[in-house]
């Protein structure tokens, strides 16, 4: 596959909106549809190189990758189980939607009824890592269809793991938004306890960073807490489906999620779904008023 190639982008959602910019930037000629056409038609507006298209039977056909980055499974499959039919003999569905593994199997299942190459293909990382090509791919699926999406998803990130031939992805990513949202809950409650004991932000970034506990992440979280600074990169209100998702793939019931689907829920009901995961904070500790 060679720069050029038409990549179709179902969703024009924040992550998907980035890796289209990202992709046309790469030089491949992007197809943007989404299920409002007019947040595809802004982007395209915005970016040579991004074609907004409204049909899917306009956008599918052709492609040599389709990426379906949609909120959940249930929209994926609405979406492809007629757009799965539109799909040339070669072209290669990446699914990097966060789905979890039952609904990824399902997909996986709708693929190969119709003779689809299928790659379970999530992302460790939000808008900024796909806005810069620093995206880390999670992918399980067949050698072969790895090999034909791979510039694409080269274009996209800095780390293709191939970690099965299933949907390993998507257990794999289930696992990294949980410890993800979790960390982020603990963050903020971590800054509470300084708060009490009079220990500064910043003494805590320094000596977390000085060592092997720092978490690059969850310290970038810090400014964002303390600036009361909530632009999105993951919103709450995906981690709370993520989190719902790790709740329900659980063996065991987990009181740490209970929490943390608690708090995410306060954050929700606060105004903050839409905004970043460390809006989180925003329940312990509103901005003084102005």
């Amino acid at each position: 596959m060679s720069q050029g190639t038409t990549v179709t982008v179902l969703g024009a959602g924040a992550l998907g909106t980035a890796m289209a910019t990202r992709l046309a930037e790469a030089g491949h000629q992007v197809r943007l549809w989404n299920r409002t056409p007019d947040k595809a038609r802004v982007v395209a507006e915005q970016t040579d190189g991004i074609t907004a298209v409204e049909a899917l039977g306009d956008a599918i056909p052709g492609a040599a990758v389709v990426l379906t980055v949609l909120r959940d499974g249930d929209a994926v499959a609405s979406v492809m189980s007629d757009g799965v039919t539109l799909l040339d003999d070669r072209a290669v569905w990446v699914q990097a939607s966060t789905v979890g593994p039952q609904s990824a199997g399902d997909l996986a299942g709708l693929a190969r009824h119709h003779g689809v190459a299928y790659l379970d293909a999530p992302v460790s990382g939000s808008t900024d890592p796909a806005r810069h090509g620093k995206l880390v791919w999670i992918v399980a699926g067949p050698d072969d269809a790895l090999t034909r999406a791979r510039p694409v998803l080269d274009a996209l990130g800095s780390s293709v793991l191939h970690v099965g031939t299933g949907v390993e992805g998507s257990a794999v990513k289930l696992a990294v938004n949980a410890w993800m949202t979790a960390s982020t809950v603990v963050m903020s409650d971590v800054l509470a306890l300084c708060d009490a004991l009079g220990v500064d932000h910043s003494t805590l970034v320094e000596t977390l960073d000085a060592g092997s506990l720092k978490m690059p992440y969850e310290l970038q979280k810090i400014d964002a807490m303390d600036d009361h600074l909530y632009t999105p990169g993951f919103a709450v209100q995906l981690a709370l489906k993520d989190i719902d998702l790790a709740a329900e793939n659980a063996t065991t019931p987990s009181s740490l999620f209970h929490v943390v689907q608690d708090r995410l829920h306060a954050t929700v009901a606060a105004g903050h779904g839409k905004d970043d995961l460390a809006a989180v904070d925003y329940v312990r500790n509103p901005p003084p008023a102005a």
